[in-house]
C-alpha cells in the first residue's frame, strides 16, 4: 500500500464525482492539498493526456510516460496552472494551440522527447506569461523565427542537446532573456546578429558545439553578461575585440579549443572577470599585456597547452591571482621563469610546473630548480640550457664544453671496443650497441659515464 504525507491524498478519493474519469486513465495520480493542488502523474504508463484536471491545479507532472500527441487545448482550461512538465515522453507532434487555456503558465518542461523534430509558429500561442521553457535533448533542427512572438516575458531558454547548426533566430530581440542554454548542439558560427537585442542576458552556454567562426561585434549587446561558456569548440582565432563591452563578465571559458596565441586585445576591458579558462588549447605564445587589465582575476587556467615560457612582462596582474594552473605544458625552466619560481615559493598559489628543458632539470618541478647566478647575483643561463658548465683547458686556453668532450670520449670508446671485437675471431660477429656497454657492469664506458656525471654536475 502506498504511503503519502499527511497533506497528500490519493487523487481519485478526493475529487468530485464529475472529475473521477481522470483516475480511470491515471490510476496512480495524486493531488496534494497544501496551499494549492499539485497533480503528480509521473511514471504512470499514460498513453495520452488525461481528459480533465482539477480546476485549481497549480502544477502538473506527467514525466516519464508514453504520451505521443498533444491536441489543441490538450489540458482544457486551467487558470491557476503555473508549472507543467512533460519530460521523458514520446511526443512527436504538438498541435498549434495545444497549450491554450493556460493563461498563468510560467514554466513548461518538454525535455527528453526524442521525436520532437518540428515546432509550429503557433505552438506556444497564448502562453504570454511563460518565464522558463525547457526543450533540451529533443531532436530539433530549427525553430520558426517568430515562434516566441507572444512570449516577451521569457527569461530562461533551455535547448541543449539538439541539432541546431545556428543559434535560433527566435531569441533575437527578447530583452527579458537572462539565461540561454545551447550547449551540445551543432552550431558552427556566431553571427554578428545571432544575439542581437539580448540586453539583459547574464548566462550564455555555447560549449561543446562546432563553432569555428565568431563575427566581429557578435556579443556587443550582451553588456550584462556574467557567465559565458565557449569551451570545447573549434575556435582557432577570435576577433580582435571579441569581448569588448562585456564589463560585467565574471567567468569566461575558452578551454578545449584550437587557439594558438592570446591577443593583447581580447580581454582588454574585462575589469570584473574573476575566472578565465584557456586550458586544453594549443597555446604557444601570449602577447605582452594580454592580462594587463584583469585586475579582478582570481583563477587563471593555462594548463594543457604548448607553452614553454611565461615572462613576467606578459603577466602583469599576477599578484592579484588566487590560483594559477600551469601543469601539462612543456616548460623551459630558464631565467625567464625565475620570477615564477619565487612567486610560487612566496605565495603558494601555483604548483605542478614540470620542466621539459633544459635536460638537466627535465622532469623536475620548477620549484626544485636551482638557477645559476653571475658574480653580480643575476640569473645566468649557461650553455646547453643550464645543463653544462664551461671550463678553460689550462694548457691551450681553449673553451670546451663538457658536452663536446663527452661526445669525443664516447666516440673514442666505441671505436676501441669495435677494434677489440674485430680481433676476437673466436666469438665471431655480433651486434654492438650502446646498450651493450651500459649493461656491462665493468665496462669502461660505464666508468666514464659515472666520472663525468660526478665531475661536471
Amino acid at each position: 500500500m502506498r504511503i503519502f504525507p499527511r497533506a497528500t491524498f490519493i487523487f481519485f478519493l478526493f475529487l468530485p464525482p464529475n472529475l473521477w474519469n481522470v483516475t480511470h486513465v491515471c490510476n496512480f495520480c495524486i493531488c496534494t492539498q497544501e496551499k494549492s493542488c499539485a497533480v503528480l502523474c509521473d511514471r504512470s504508463n499514460l498513453l495520452e493526456i488525461p481528459r480533465e484536471f482539477p480546476c485549481e491545479a497549480s502544477s502538473i507532472n506527467l514525466d516519464k510516460n508514453n504520451i505521443k500527441f498533444l491536441s489543441e487545448r490538450a489540458f482544457g482550461t486551467l487558470p491557476s496552472l503555473r508549472s507543467l512538465s512533460l519530460a521523458h515522453n514520446n511526443i512527436s507532434f504538438i498541435t498549434p494551440g495545444a497549450f491554450k487555456g493556460l493563461p498563468s503558465l510560467l514554466e513548461l518542461k518538454m525535455a527528453h522527447n526524442d521525436y520532437i523534430r518540428y515546432l509550429h509558429t503557433r505552438t506556444f500561442t497564448a502562453l504570454k506569461r511563460l518565464v522558463r521553457l525547457d526543450l533540451s535533448d529533443c531532436n530539433l533542427f530549427n525553430m520558426p523565427d517568430r515562434i516566441f512572438l507572444e512570449q516577451s516575458s521569457l527569461q530562461e531558454f533551455l535547448c541543449f542537446e539538439n541539432n541546431f547548426r545556428r543559434i535560433p533566430g527566435a531569441i533575437r530581440g527578447m530583452e527579458n532573456l537572462t539565461r540561454i542554454y545551447l550547449e551540445r548542439n551543432r552550431i558552427e558560427a556566431v553571427a554578428y546578429n545571432s544575439l542581437q537585442g539580448l540586453r539583459n542576458l547574464k548566462y550564455l552556454n555555447l560549449q561543446e558545439n562546432s563553432i569555428n567562426v565568431i563575427h566581429d561585434h557578435a556579443f556587443q549587446d550582451g553588456r550584462q553578461l556574467e557567465y559565458f561558456y565557449l569551451n570545447d569548440n573549434l575556435l582557432s582565432d577570435l576577433p580582435q575585440y571579441s569581448f569588448k563591452g562585456l564589463k560585467h563578465l565574471k567567468m569566461l571559458n575558452l578551454g578545449g579549443n584550437l587557439l594558438r596565441n592570446v591577443s593583447s586585445t581580447w580581454f582588454s576591458n574585462l575589469v570584473e572577470l574573476e575566472v578565465l579558462y584557456l586550458d586544453r588549447n594549443q597555446l604557444t605564445f601570449i602577447e605582452e599585456g594580454a592580462f594587463e587589465n584583469l585586475t579582478s582575476l582570481i583563477f587563471l587556467h593555462l594548463n594543457s597547452n604548448n607553452l614553454t615560457t611565461l615572462p613576467l612582462s606578459v603577466f602583469q596582474p599576477i599578484f592579484f591571482l588566487g590560483r594559477l594552473y600551469l601543469f601539462r605544458n612543456p616548460w623551459e625552466c630558464d631565467c625567464k621563469m625565475e620570477w615564477l619560481k619565487e612567486w610560487m615559493q612566496n605565495y603558494k598559489l601555483v604548483r605542478d610546473v614540470p620542466c621539459a628543458s633544459p635536460s638537466r632539470v627535465a622532469g623536475m618541478d620548477l620549484s626544485e630548480v636551482v638557477f645559476s647566478k653571475s658574480s653580480h647575483g643575476l640569473c645566468e643561463d649557461l650553455a646547453e640550457t643550464n645543463v653544462t658548465s664551461t671550463f678553460v683547458k689550462p694548457t691551450a686556453g681553449i673553451v670546451v664544453t663538457t658536452e663536446n668532450k663527452f661526445s669525443s670520449l664516447i666516440s673514442k670508446l666505441m671505436q676501441q671496443e669495435l677494434r677489440e671485437e674485430a680481433t676476437n675471431s673466436s666469438q665471431g660477429f655480433r651486434n654492438v650497441s650502446l646498450l651493450d656497454g651500459l649493461n656491462n657492469e665493468v665496462s669502461p664506458f660505464l666508468l666514464l659515464m659515472n666520472f663525468f656525471c660526478f665531475s661536471f654536475n
